[in-house]
């Protein structure tokens, strides 16, 4: 992502918060979107939503998606997110 020094801009963030909110992000890279969280309203309301919405979705119960499903789906919108 971006180099040392360098900000990242709210697409960019947009774009790494699942990343993020499962820490999946290279250490430097989290601290740029921490940064830009320190700066950016919009983009702090945008992870807290998002993040909501990760917690509530947990709590959903879903008795006939399988396991290998499950997998699957997290997997595609993993990708979705990243292309």
């Amino acid at each position: 992502m971006a180099e040392s020094g360098q900000h990242i801009s709210c697409q960019e963030v947009v774009e790494l918060v699942t990343d993020y909110l499962e820490a999946a992000l290279p250490p430097d890279d989290a601290a740029l979107l921490e940064q830009h969280l320190n700066f950016c309203e919009g983009c702090v309301w945008y992870v807290d939503q998002t993040r909501t919405t990760i917690e509530t979705v947990r709590h959903i119960d879903t008795p006939d998606l399988t396991a290998e499903t499950r997998e699957r789906l997290l997997t595609m919108f993993r990708d979705w997110k990243r292309s």
